[in-house]
């Protein structure tokens, strides 16, 4: 009851310190009756339904790389608060109504980052979590572990690979069967016939050596040039009207909002403004713990 709570807390705590239009925003919370967060309402589902619902088709790589930046800059966000997120996958990661956007959401393995801490190796999901976070003996809970935040572009990286392909990272594999075949052999899941940048990305973002991988503030900047490099998806004709003022005009897909934004601003900065509050939902801890 006691981790309960205070992982309850820092959870809280982080929510109500970071606001960005990537990150899930925090409304409130209580501790009794019950332990209840309050966030906006996404009800987009998770990126992980979102994707299985689309097998076995794949995203198109507009739309595929448009997520991925969001998810970056939530992250930048987040590191620049100096607070490693731990368990970056899909199903941390929610779509708007309109399915346009992604939002991080359950900040409740995140720490905040000091120099000297050990922190534990307790965290995360196996399939996506980094190398460095394994034991070299066995996968023991509670050992402690030097690591950063770069634990969390190796995370990024798997999360890409899975936009791009729309297949799990690892196929054929158990969880513990891919966390020893990326911490003990150094495989990862292909980066073969994917545009160079974008190979380039992924490699660089996996790397097994941490300090070697870029930052979320690079990585950014990777996809946005990488999104201008990018045709313009071709309009869908209007329907016909008979009067100009009935033209119905198509839809902005979330690539197209990505790529105007890469060739005009580049979005947030990482401690952007407070948005409107939208309707909340609550989310009840002692029913997830």
């Amino acid at each position: 009851m006691v981790k309960r709570e205070g992982r309850f807390l820092r959870e809280v705590t982080m929510l109500s310190r970071v606001q960005h239009k990537n990150l899930v925003k925090f409304i409130g919370a209580c501790l009794e009756p019950v332990m209840v967060v309050v966030t906006e309402l996404l009800v987009g589902g998770s990126l992980r339904k979102y994707l299985v619902g689309l097998r076995p088709r794949s995203l198109e790589p507009r739309v595929a790389v448009g997520f991925a930046l969001d998810i970056a800059r939530a992250m930048e966000c987040l590191h620049a608060h100096g607070i490693i997120h731990r368990d970056l996958k899909p199903e941390n990661l929610l779509l708007t109504a309109d399915q346009r956007t992604v939002k991080l959401v359950d900040l409740g393995l995140a720490r905040e980052e000091t120099l000297t801490e050990m922190m534990t190796a307790e965290t995360g999901t196996y399939r996506w979590m980094a190398p460095e976070l394994y034991s070299t003996v066995t996968l023991r809970h509670g050992e402690k572990k030097h690591y950063n935040h770069k634990v969390d572009v190796y995370s990024f990286a798997i999360v890409l690979w899975e936009l791009l392909h729309n297949r799990l990272p690892f196929e054929g594999m158990s969880n513990l069967q891919a966390a020893y075949a990326a911490a003990f052999k150094n495989i990862r899941p292909s980066a073969d016939n994917l545009p160079e940048e974008l190979s380039e990305i992924l490699t660089t973002c996996w790397k097994e050596e941490p300090n070697e991988r870029p930052n979320f503030t690079q990585i950014v900047q990777m996809l946005l040039h990488y999104l201008s490099t990018l045709s313009p998806p071709e309009p869908l004709a209007p329907p016909r009207t008979f009067s100009s003022e009935n033209a119905i005009l198509p839809p902005e897909s979330p690539g197209t909002s990505s790529l105007m934004a890469s060739r005009g601003d580049l979005g947030d900065t990482p401690k952007g403004k407070m948005e409107d509050k939208p309707r909340g939902f609550f989310f009840c801890f002692s029913q997830c713990y």
